[in-house]
């Protein structure tokens, strides 16, 4: 029986001396939620867990494309494209993308995240040469500018060498090399970092019907797979985060079951990235038809990753939530 162990995170600052640091940042626990396929979930104390799962639940990360991961990193979102769910059109002329990049840097973003293809549901697929020609130019604008770490939101090798040419530092596969098994070795070979993403079916057609035997565990598994694959390829465990894909091919059961446990997968020892913002669910919940209008739910949201340990958050809203984390952080701190 496959055992898993998800560490039930606290931020409170009376802090027992029995406590361990989680993943070596700002969250801590003494217990572990163990969860299986076939037995109801369990609650452990933390010295009861082996080791190996143990280390990996505490190891101190890497940086990653520069960023610390000691404390939360704000991803800006990007996308040169017409047809995006929340932004399409608005960035996609090159002029309107190094104004909003430079902006969401101004804002607090530790890394922009340019994508010339949309993910969104129903979305079809760009080619490729259609994909470079929106985002190489916009990224070699970008880091002719700034030395702000850049990553290429992409499911294609060949788009992922341009953008790595032009000056991209991060790799981020929403299909976790599925798509294009080579974009592993394009990353390795650039000694680039990588961002493995759980997606079930083909933007086209993620959201028909959807279907897991146990969501959380179905998508670790996924992952834990996926990390084997990029590491057989030549990139580092350490240089690989990953993002359990709300919306992609989810329900909103599934994409609150995902949120409600996401600690689980520090167990995988790499980096969370969580990409959740303006996304549907949120305006299903908080009766908010447009995207535009779900930056309150979507702050919401990070906001309960955080108190899970989640090192990176995927957003839009970046000045918003910027302060909606600088704020967490002074209350759990007691610093400003």
């Amino acid at each position: 029986m496959t055992l898993y162990y998800r560490p039930i995170p606290q931020t409170d600052p009376a802090r027992p001396d029995s406590a361990l640091t989680l993943a070596g940042g700002w969250c801590w626990f003494t217990h572990v939620e163990v969860l299986s396929r076939e037995a109801a979930p369990r609650i452990f104390e933390a010295s009861n867990v082996p080791p190996e799962a143990l280390a990996r639940l505490t190891a101190s990360r890497a940086a990653l494309a520069g960023m610390a991961m000691d404390a939360p990193q704000l991803m800006g979102i990007l996308n040169v494209t017409p047809d995006s769910f929340s932004d399409g059109g608005k960035f996609n002329a090159p002029e309107a993308a190094l104004a909003h990049a430079q902006a969401m840097q101004k804002a607090g973003a530790a890394i922009i995240d340019v994508g010339g293809e949309s993910t969104r549901p129903g979305a079809e697929t760009v080619e490729t040469e259609a994909e470079i020609t929106r985002t190489a130019p916009v990224i070699a604008a970008i880091r002719g500018q700034s030395d702000v770490a850049i990553s290429i939101d992409t499911r294609k090798a060949a788009v992922a060498e341009a953008a790595l040419a032009a000056g991209a530092t991060l790799v981020n596969d929403v299909a976790a090399f599925t798509h294009d098994p080579r974009l592993a070795e394009v990353a390795a070979a650039a000694g680039a970092p990588v961002c493995l993403m759980h997606a079930q079916g083909d933007p086209e057609t993620m959201q028909k019907a959807p279907r897991y035997g146990n969501v959380l565990l179905d998508v670790y598994d996924f992952l834990e797979e996926r990390i084997g694959v990029a590491e057989a390829a030549g990139v580092p465990r350490s240089q690989i985060c990953v993002d359990p894909g709300i919306g992609f091919g989810k329900t909103i059961p599934h994409n609150l079951a995902l949120l409600q446990r996401i600690s689980l997968f520090h167990a995988l020892g790499c980096p969370i990235l969580l990409g959740a913002s303006r996304k549907r669910f949120i305006g299903v919940i908080a009766g908010a038809q447009a995207a535009e209008d779900r930056a309150f739910g979507s702050v919401a949201v990070a906001l309960a990753a955080l108190g899970q340990g989640v090192q990176i958050l995927r957003v839009h809203d970046t000045k918003e939530t910027k302060q909606a984390t600088d704020l967490m952080r002074a209350t759990l701190s007691g610093q400003a």
